[in-house]
């Protein structure tokens, strides 16, 4: 079954509507300049009540399983990354900036590079550098849009060509980049990815969720079973 990423959440009502959704992984915004920017003891207070399970929602009788949490920075120093990751009880930190192969390898594996690659030629160079960085029980790679002003958070459809020619040899791939519940079986099937990521896709607004597309975003991506994932117990 494909993995979902719900990414951008700013608040505790949003993070419990993912979760209870099955989200697997939710992605906090540590990049000072987007929109979706959320302050590491925010971040801290929302990971600690879902970690509380169904203490986090006194109002729902069934608790909900624990996301991962997943960091995104752009351009952090190695000591700025880990700090807030201990801060904020964060899992894995997701490089989104222009961060070098050594700073993904400084973070022990915890990190993962996000690509916004121009053709598929440079999706696969970049990939034979951070593919082997990542960590061993989470993403490896994540594939967005290019875009030359910004580093995610656009809305734009990466290209799925490409990211389906890193699939092949990158078994734990996520996909991110214009994805929407009308849009992610699609990207499931054309892609094969290991887990798809979406923010923009399924907002009122910058940092504020719809709950109904969010559900309809986790549901539409589980219903479609990557080829390498079939017939494995996920």
């Amino acid at each position: 079954m494909t993995r979902v990423k719900i990414c951008g959440i700013t608040n505790l009502e949003d993070a419990l509507c993912a979760a209870r959704a099955g989200a697997d992984f939710l992605g906090f915004i540590f990049f000072s300049k987007s929109p979706r920017y959320i302050a590491p003891e925010r971040a801290a207070e929302i990971t600690v009540a879902l970690a509380g399970n169904a203490s986090a929602d006194p109002q729902h009788a069934t608790p909900h399983r624990t996301p991962r949490f997943i960091g995104v920075f752009v351009n952090e120093t190695v000591n700025a990354v880990e700090e807030t990751l201990l801060r904020a009880n964060i899992d894995y930190a997701q490089l989104h900036g222009d961060e070098p192969p050594a700073v993904v390898e400084l973070l022990r594996g915890r990190g993962f590079k996000a690509l916004r690659p121009t053709s598929a030629a440079q999706a696969s160079l970049d990939a034979e550098w951070y593919a082997d960085l990542g960590p061993a029980d989470g993403p490896q790679l994540l594939v967005d849009a290019y875009d030359p002003n910004e580093y995610g958070g656009t809305g734009k459809r990466a290209d799925w060509q490409a990211a389906a020619e890193l699939a092949r040899t990158c078994p734990r791939l996520v996909l991110a980049g214009g994805l929407a519940p009308h849009n992610v079986a699609a990207a499931v099937d054309a892609v094969q990815p290991w887990a798809v990521d979406v923010s923009s896709g399924v907002e009122i607004g910058p940092g504020r969720k719809d709950a109904a597309k969010v559900r309809a975003f986790i549901a539409a991506a589980k219903t479609r079973a990557p080829q390498a994932n079939r017939g494995r117990d996920l």
